[in-house]
This record gives C-alpha cells, sequence and structure tokens, in this order.
C-alpha cells in the first residue's frame, strides 16, 4: 500500500479552520462593538432628549411661577388697597362723630377744670387733667355720665397738686377714662 501522507493536509486545514475561527471571533467581537456602540448611541440619544424635554418642562414651571408671584402680589396689592378704602370711608363716615365728640368734651367740660392730655383708642377716650377742687372733678363726671355720647366715666386716679399755678393749694391731678358712644346709630352695630 501506498503511503500517504496526510499530516500537512490536517495541518493546512487546522490553520483553516483556525484562521476561520479567528475571523469570525473578529467578526463576532466587531458586531458586538457595533450593536453596543449603537445601543450607546441611542441610549445617549434619549437621555439628551429627554434632558431637552425636562428644560423645556423647567422653564414652563419657572414663567409659571412667575405669573403665580405676579398674581399672589396682585392679590396682596388688592388687600392692601380695600384696605385703605375702608379706612378711607370709614374716616369720611366719621368724621361728623369727631367733630361731635370734641364738642361733647367742650360741653362736658366742668368750669375750674381743664384738660392736659386727652388719647382715644377704640371709642375709648383717656382724660388727662387738673382741677380746681374734687367738687370740680366730681361734676365733670356727672356732665360726662349725661351726655349722649359718653358713657361709663371711671376716675383712674386723682392726686393733690399744691404747685399748681393755676388753681393753687387745692388743685388737683386727675386721670379719668370713658366710652364714646354715638346715639345716632342702631344698638345692634354698637354691641
Amino acid at each position: 500500500m501506498a503511503n500517504i501522507n496526510l499530516l500537512p493536509w490536517r495541518e493546512w486545514e487546522r490553520e483553516r479552520k483556525q484562521k476561520e475561527f479567528l475571523v469570525n471571533l473578529a467578526g463576532v467581537v466587531i458586531l458586538a462593538v457595533v450593536i453596543v456602540l449603537a445601543a450607546g448611541q441611542y441610549l445617549d440619544q434619549s437621555i439628551s432628549g429627554q434632558n431637552a424635554r425636562n428644560a423645556f418642562y423647567e422653564s414652563r414651571i419657572a414663567v409659571l411661577d412667575e405669573r403665580i408671584k405676579e398674581i399672589s402680589t396682585l392679590q396682596k396689592d388688592r388687600e392692601d388697597l380695600l384696605e385703605r378704602m375702608r379706612v378711607i370711608q370709614e374716616l369720611q363716615g366719621n368724621r361728623p362723630i369727631i367733630v361731635r365728640v370734641f364738642d361733647e368734651l367742650v360741653q362736658t367740660l366742668a368750669q375750674g377744670v381743664h384738660y392736659s392730655k386727652l388719647e382715644m383708642k377704640d371709642g375709648a377716650l383717656a382724660l388727662e387733667g387738673v382741677a380746681e377742687s374734687n367738687n370740680r372733678i366730681s361734676a365733670l363726671m356727672r356732665n360726662v355720665d349725661a351726655s349722649e355720647w359718653f358713657a361709663d366715666p371711671n376716675l383712674k386716679s386723682i392726686k393733690e397738686d399744691e404747685d399748681n399755678r393755676v388753681y393753687g393749694a387745692g388743685a388737683s391731678v386727675f386721670d379719668l377714662t370713658f366710652r364714646q358712644v354715638n346715639p345716632l346709630a342702631d344698638p345692634e352695630e354698637e354691641g
């Protein structure tokens, strides 16, 4: 039988299969790299598109926040204006009453008494004054009590003022409080 040496053919076949395997492996690696790069590119584009949408929404939200601030500022300005209008209307309505209160203060003033300080807060009047005697203070309190525009006179303090230049040694310094009422108003409004 003839001696045929198949070893070189087997080596060549092995080398060919090894080259084919390496070529296939390189092709698979290149294909995998291309797929990974394509997937990465797709994800990057998706992320950048989402970021663009987020930036658009954030800009619109910022615009709406500014409008909300402007609306709240306008509402506050409106409330301030309404409060000012209410105060002005109240002052306009109370103007004759204030004149009447001062007129009543003069009419209730007893002879031998003068006021040194007058303060009005929330319809309550506080008077400080000097009187010739305690009897003059009593007369003042009776006059205040008899007035339709004043109520509830209350003598807070009374002290002798022996150094008084106007009324002399028998003078007294007093502190009197009373309420201002409006006899023309409805009784339900005052309560």
